[in-house]
């Protein structure tokens, strides 16, 4: 790789005003304000149900909730911007002021509904898209000075899966997120996260590569989160369903871990949990 896309080591963050670290791995859970999300659509789109899903993230160990309101599976069918805020912005609010301790993360790739949600309460912006599909998302991160998790995708949720291409998949998604890197910093961002994009314009193959590899992600100097939670590469080459694929997940974030992940984004917390719990212990022993 070129000089200028290595980048020193940074593992502590400022998320809202606490430093957080993120040397051990720690447990993201997802929190799915959508009627046609791949697996729990449809689940938590009241507030009372997003609250009790909240709760449940946090009994369980989890240390970030992941709020989405606009389904990214693939060929999901794209919500306006108004829908999307209405949808997000009172569960964000409502999670922000019933746990007032609480990390919260937003999942949205547009620049608009991250400064709506970042000023509703909550702290990070997770976008799927990596500013490909809003060029104003990067100055927006850089303007609100919130960290930013940086994922990449080939085409749109609409159209990623398909047929997607590479040469070399892994060198492809390393210099991507490298260049991007680089231009989050040049604006002023501190704190970013990557992720390769599991399931997002690529194969099984693909993301099996991607995984195997995903230790080479460290050279980009910030944290890696792996989203790989009952995804289809994990449930498809098993002949399953999404709603089978518990214990290929927690192989598949098992193997995460191995590989230097420092997040792991689940629909299961508790298990997710135990898999981190152990996998610290195995490190300390």
């Amino acid at each position: 790789m070129p000089q200028d896309t290595l980048f020193t080591p940074n593992n502590v963050f400022n998320i809202n005003g606490k430093l957080f670290s993120f040397a051990y791995p720690v447990v993201m859970g997802i929190l799915n304000a959508t009627p046609d999300s791949f697996y729990d659509g449809g689940k938590n789109n009241t507030i009372e149900a997003a609250i009790k899903r909240a709760e449940e993230i946090l009994t369980h160990g989890g240390d970030i909730i992941d709020i989405g309101a606009a389904s990214t599976r693939p060929g999901a069918t794209e919500i306006s911007i108004d829908e999307e805020l209405e949808r997000l912005l009172p569960v964000v609010k409502a999670i922000a002021t019933e746990f007032p301790d609480a990390i919260i993360s937003v999942d949205t790739y547009r620049a608009v509904v991250a400064e709506e949600a970042i000023k509703a309460g909550a702290h990070i912006i997770n976008d799927i898209a990596g500013g490909t599909m809003d060029a104003a998302m990067f100055a927006t991160v850089a303007k609100l000075h919130v960290p930013y998790i940086l994922m990449h995708i080939q085409g749109t949720p609409q159209t990623m899966q398909q047929n997607p291409e590479y040469t070399n998949v892994v060198a492809e998604v390393l210099l991507s997120l490298s260049q991007k890197i680089n231009e989050l910093k040049r604006l002023g961002v501190a704190d970013i996260i990557v992720d390769p994009g599991f399931g997002f314009g690529k194969t099984t193959e693909h993301n099996y590569q991607l995984l195997s590899n995903l230790r080479q992600l460290q050279l980009l100097g910030c944290p890696i989160l792996a989203g790989v939670s009952r995804k289809g590469m994990i449930y498809k080459p098993l002949g399953l369903t999404a709603s089978e694929a518990l214990p290929g997940t927690i192989a598949a974030n098992t193997i995460a871990l191995e590989k230097g992940a420092a997040i792991l984004r689940v629909h299961d917390v508790k298990e997710a949990v135990e898999a981190v719990t152990l996998w610290n212990f195995s490190q300390s022993v």
